[in-house]
């Protein structure tokens, strides 16, 4: 797939940059037509699964925290306004609807989408979305979070993440003396010591929001849109995998495995490569199964 184009959209708030990658007015092209998203994460780290992806076209963007994408107004950004953005990048493209695949706080953005414009979205794979609110130690999680923002805010980005590293990886409910364990070290993990005075990390910034957030299931559920679940092998008993199955189980949808870890589609963007081409390979087969579904 050769053709590649970016173009700039004005929403409110904010000038987003997304990407097309193929024709969309060639017959039969639109509606095979896949968007890629994630959140926090920009369109960098879709390189990789684009080039394996070469059969439909494909969109790509910078959320209005990220990358090329800019915001204007200050604030927190919510999965709602997220979604909205969405929902406005298929309207300058004249597409009425699309697949998608969304990663992490990207598989909550479409979920979002899905629940509040379900006629948008043709086939939905949401892959370890970040949601804590269907969890049952729901109240532990929460309050992790609002502890990592607070230490982020008061200690800086290395401080948080780290924090937020040891939360993230942990398997399994989170236990009663979370609160009293030693805070997390970020040489660890790599991660500056010291504080640079910073504070315009868009995830540790969103904390208070995004895992939070409240999806509505009724709408989902009412959706014509073919939904997945999904998470990785690597993954199993963290957080964004618990939070793929309870969603999974609450829409009474399929449940799928892909290899490797959260972000098992990545090459080497950021140094931690995962099974792209096996992953691909899992993505194209529930884009056909949704296809057969519609046209069944």
């Amino acid at each position: 797939m050769s053709d590649f184009e970016t173009r700039v959209l004005e929403v409110p708030g904010a000038r987003l940059r997304y990407d097309i990658r193929g024709d969309l007015s060639s017959s039969g092209a639109a509606e095979r037509a896949l968007f890629l998203i994630g959140s926090p994460m920009d369109a960098v780290g879709f390189r990789t699964l684009a080039s394996y992806l070469t059969d439909r076209p494909l969109l790509t963007y910078d959320p209005r925290h990220a990358g090329r994408s800019e915001r204007i107004e200050e604030g927190p950004v919510s999965p709602e306004v997220h979604a909205d953005d969405l929902r406005r990048i298929l309207d300058d493209l004249g597409l009425p609807a699309v697949n998608l695949f969304g990663s992490s706080g990207g598989a909550l953005n479409g979920l979002v989408l899905t629940g509040n414009h379900p006629e948008r979205v043709r086939t939905l794979i949401a892959h370890e979305p970040p949601s804590v609110s269907v969890l049952p130690d729901r109240a532990r999680l929460e309050a992790a979070c609002a502890d990592i923002h607070e230490t982020y805010q008061r200690a800086g980005l290395g401080a948080g993440m780290a924090k937020f590293l040891e939360l993230t990886s942990h398997s399994g409910e989170l236990p009663a003396d979370w609160p009293d364990r030693p805070a997390a070290d970020p040489a660890r993990f790599g991660l500056p010591t010291e504080d640079d005075g910073s504070r315009d990390d868009p995830m540790l910034g969103s904390l208070l929001t995004v895992p939070c957030y409240e999806l509505d299931f009724p709408a989902l559920a009412a959706a014509r849109t073919t939904i997945y679940l999904a998470s990785g092998t690597e993954s199993a008993g963290q957080l964004t995998e618990r939070a793929s199955r309870a969603i999974a189980s609450r829409l009474n949808v399929t449940h799928v495995v892909f290899p490797s870890h959260h972000g098992g589609f990545l090459g080497d963007e950021y140094g931690m490569p995962g099974e792209p081409a096996a992953f691909a390979s899992k993505l194209r087969e529930l884009l056909d199964h949704g296809e057969r579904r519609r046209t069944a």
